[in-house]
C-alpha cells in the first residue's frame, strides 16, 4: 500500500514542522530511480535533522520499514532516506529554493500534503458553564 506508506511518511515530515510536503509520483517516467520523491523543508538544520529523525521512526514503527541507505545527517543541509521505492528528500529551505528539484520532474503528478486537522475534543459542560 504505497499510498499508506507515503501518508505515513508525509505525516512524519508535518509533525516536525515540515514546510511544502509534495510526493513526486515518478512511475510514468521512464528514467527514475525511484517511484516516489517526497520532497520538503525545514528552516534550520536543527529542524531538517528533526524531520528525518521522525520520518525513520514513523517508518519503522508504524510500517517496520528502514532506509536503504542515508545521506546528509553530518550538515543537515539535504538529507536523502532511500526506501527504494520513494525517496525522501528533507531540505534546508534555502537549499531547496536553490536546487528546485521539482522543477526537473515538473511532467511527473505531484500531491501536496497538509497538516490533518485533529478532532476538537468534546467537553462536557460543568454547571459552572451553563
Amino acid at each position: 500500500m504505497i499510498t499508506h506508506d507515503l501518508r505515513v511518511m508525509a505525516d512524519a515530515m508535518l509533525d516536525k514542522k515540515a514546510q511544502n510536503v509534495v510526493d513526486i509520483d515518478l512511475r510514468q517516467i521512464g528514467t527514475a530511480i525511484t517511484d516516489h520523491f517526497m520532497i520538503c523543508n525545514g528552516d534550520s538544520t536543527t529542524n531538517v535533522n528533526a524531520i528525518a529523525d521522525s520520518v525513520i521512526e514513523k517508518m519503522r514503527t508504524e510500517l517496520g520499514r528502514k532506509p536503504l541507505r542515508t545521506q546528509g545527517f553530518e550538515n543537515g543541509f539535504w538529507i536523502i532516506l532511500d526506501y527504494g521505492d520513494i525517496i525522501a528528500h528533507i531540505f534546508l529551505t534555502e537549499y531547496r529554493a536553490f536546487y528546485r528539484l521539482e522543477e526537473l520532474w515538473a511532467d511527473a503528478p505531484r500531491k501536496e500534503y497538509k497538516e490533518r486537522r485533529k478532532p476538537a475534543s468534546k467537553t462536557k459542560k460543568t454547571e459552572e458553564d451553563a
